[in-house]
């Protein structure tokens, strides 16, 4: 196995932890009874670390494994969401080699814009809680909010970042 791919696992398997431990270990309680978490953090640096798939499978299992522990629920859209947020922003660096600030910036707002979305879709469609879940989208909002800038700046902190 080449160097590269062996690093890629390595990294990958850590990002895959980072998600579960970022997702589970700050805990701020949600109006509809969730919690604000620091795990989209993780997704992004993911995403931008590892690219759309290698990103998407490692933010969807860490973040969905987060869920099995505490919100079994809510597991499966997470697995989803998560994945998906992933895909997005790394596709949207995948041709750049040094991604500017800005372009980081927009790729994790779209990306957050989309887990937004997704769990409100989750909530209102498939928990039935109809326009209720429109609770939770101010908290989810303010935590992708932060999740982004603090990304992007652990991110432009890092000179050797991108890996594929």
């Amino acid at each position: 196995m080449s160097d590269f791919k062996t690093k890629n696992l390595t990294v990958g398997a850590c990002m895959m932890a980072l998600c579960l431990l970022f997702t589970m270990v700050i805990r701020i309680p949600s109006p509809m009874g969730g919690y604000l978490n620091l795990g989209d953090c993780m997704v992004l640096l993911s995403a931008w670390l590892l690219g759309p798939l290698g990103g998407a499978v490692c933010a969807g299992v860490g973040s969905a494994l987060a869920d099995l522990l505490g919100y079994p629920l809510y597991a499966p859209a997470t697995l989803t969401i998560k994945g998906c947020m992933a895909l997005i922003a790394g596709h949207m660096l995948r041709l750049q080699k040094q991604p500017s600030c800005l372009l980081l910036f927009i790729s994790g707002m779209i990306a957050e814009f989309c887990m937004v979305i997704g769990y409100f879709i989750f909530e209102s469609l498939i928990l039935g809680l109809g326009f209720g879940a429109l609770g939770n989208i101010l908290p989810n909002i303010i935590q992708g909010a932060v999740c982004v800038v603090a990304a992007r700046f652990v991110m432009l902190s890092n000179p050797g970042r991108l890996l594929s």
